[in-house]
């Protein structure tokens, strides 16, 4: 066996202070062992739907501490392939009491990285990172964890090399065409997104936690009644559904869960309890499960949340978890936003909440938003109502504005915990999110309390077409506000809760954004990649802005 056994990964996931989990899809069942510090950990493989896989617990391991590891299958080393030009694959451990490091980032295509792929998707931001983490190892500090907040595959906008696999399986004339059908469709796009040498070793060494968008299922997933009552009049919306949710359970979310977690899981402890000689097939179980699961969202819980020293990040699903009723729209239901609700604590020095979508739009596209959801549901009338529909789904206004009574409720949590109303009042309270395709920060106009702060890093690779730069530019600035702010009060809106303004950007490079606790405050950081002459297979990192967010008790940042 060599390391062609091993199709993906190892893939470092969750990590804390004394247990790491790393992740992997082999070629065949068979035993995984994780070796580090003359120690030695192993699972068996299971399988779901002919793929196989594994998630290895490394336990007992000591604080603080970083052990080089390799893997093997059925006692033969796979991992790291040798020869290799990159660094050995290392398992770090937290530190108690830490500051927080942390990358983040969303919107990644899975197209190659040659001339081509560069030309029409630019330079992967995540590998050019990965090509820095390896060519400079202990010359800067590696995060903590990076957090890939959504559309980590296009299961609907497919690359050349994706619709040749496809193509060679069944007729792309027939519905759903390019787009991913089934779940063998879904572990070859993953294939293609986590393949590259770069990044497979940066995936290997740095922890990592994920989160669903639209894109990972379809564009505009659940942006409301109708549109999912259009998807579900086609002959491959169940398939699709249930398939991409099934692969992201396997290639995301598992990898997410803590030790905890996975021990109250319902699939895991399937998984787990599993005590017979031939390999678990979890096919049919983990299909039935994430059905049910979209059908009742309440049933599962797909959001989590984690603490480091000092600061609090809590994930949020945004998008299975809403409620589509238009007389009772909200983008996170009653249960899930009692789970946030009890999350939104003070006594940490930073909460931050990552969710796909931006809390904080741009103030302009904010009220548009705003506007389309109270025309949508009769503001001015049915033929309105009609067009509006038409709009939100050609324009993509799904976002937290487009659901007010959730936004609001949210920003009172936020503004509550600012305040001081619920413990010990942060520094800093920032939303991090990814999905517009371009880059800013915001923050709310407040005198006293936590700083409220909304950071986005779209896309790491997907640059927005430019005539929607020149649109969503126009709505980042002051003079689309008033306008569109009078257009939503024209329709009922009511005035909105929270006061903010664009402090920095819209920048509209590939990126990859980085958010660290520091004395002084919190550090933001975002970078891209760039090639220079003929060096297409290195690119180099370039810093497009940074800045720090200091308590407001030091004068603001």
């Amino acid at each position: 066996m060599t390391a062609s056994a091993l199709i993906l990964g190892p893939m470092l996931r969750y990590v804390d202070t004394d247990s790491a989990s790393v992740w992997v899809e082999t070629a065949r069942a068979g035993q995984v062992t994780v070796r580090a510090d003359a120690r030695m950990w192993s699972a068996r493989t299971f399988a779901v739907h002919g793929h196989h896989y594994a998630l290895v617990q490394v336990d007992d391991l000591a604080p603080g501490t970083t052990s080089p590891y390799a893997v093997d299958i059925d006692g033969v080393q796979v991992w790291p392939p040798l020869p290799s030009r990159f660094p050995a694959s290392v398992i770090s451990t937290l530190t108690p009491g830490a500051p927080l490091k942390l990358a983040f980032g969303s919107c990644r295509t899975s197209v190659p990285h040659d001339e081509k792929g560069n030309r029409s998707h630019g330079v992967d931001a995540l590998r050019s990172y990965a090509l820095q983490m390896a060519a400079l190892p202990g010359q800067f500090s590696w995060p903590d964890l990076v957090l890939f907040l959504g559309d980590q595959v296009y299961a609907d906008t497919t690359s050349g090399q994706m619709q040749e696999f496809i193509r060679a399986r069944r007729d792309l004339t027939e519905p759903p065409g390019e787009e991913l059908a089934d779940f063998e469709e879904y572990a070859h796009l993953y294939g293609l997104a986590w393949s590259d040498p770069a990044n497979r070793w940066l995936l290997s060494t740095v922890p990592t936690a994920m989160i669903f968008d639209d894109h990972d299922i379809r564009d505009d997933w659940n942006a409301s009644l109708s549109w999912q009552r259009e998807m579900e009049q086609t002959s491959w919306w169940h398939g699709r559904l249930v398939s991409g949710l099934a692969s992201y359970w396997v290639y995301q979310h598992l990898g997410n869960l803590s030790p905890a977690d996975r021990a109250v899981d319902e699939i895991w402890r399937f998984v787990a309890g599993h005590d017979g000689d031939a390999e678990l097939d979890l096919s049919q179980r983990l299909d039935a499960f994430v059905e049910r699961a979209a059908a009742e969202p309440a049933s599962y819980r797909w959001s989590y949340c984690r603490d480091y020293g000092d600061s609090r990040l809590i994930v949020i699903d945004s998008r299975i978890a809403r409620r589509l009723d238009p007389e009772d729209r909200a983008l996170i239901d009653d249960d899930e936003s009692g789970w946030l609700d009890e999350r939104m604590r003070g006594g940490f020095r930073h909460l931050l909440v990552g969710t796909s979508l931006p809390f904080l739009l741009p103030t302009g596209l904010h009220h548009l938003e705003a506007w389309n959801e109270a025309t949508t549901e009769g503001a001015w009338g049915a033929p309105m109502a009609a067009v509006s529909e038409k709009l939100r789904q050609a324009l993509d206004l799904e976002h937290w504005a487009a659901f007010q009574s959730s936004f609001r409720r949210v920003a009172q949590m936020a503004t509550d915990l600012a305040d001081g109303k619920r413990g010990p009042a942060p520094d800093t309270i920032t939303f991090l999110s990814g999905d517009v395709h371009y880059s800013y920060v915001a923050e709310v106009e407040r005198s006293s309390g936590s700083r409220i702060i909304q950071a986005v890093c779209s896309p790491i690779r997907n640059p927005l077409a430019l005539p929607l730069r020149s649109f969503s530019a126009v709505l980042s600035y002051a003079i689309a506000n008033r306008p569109s702010e009078m257009l939503a009060r024209s329709a009922g809106v009511p005035v909105s809760p929270l006061r903010w303004r664009g402090i920095r950007g819209p920048w509209f490079e590939n990126c990859l954004a980085s958010v660290s606790a520091t004395p002084a405050g919190l550090r933001f950081r975002w970078i891209t990649g760039v090639v220079r002459g003929d060096g297409r297979a290195r690119p180099r990192v370039k810093e497009l802005a940074a800045l720090t967010v200091a308590p407001r008790r030091n004068n603001g940042g």
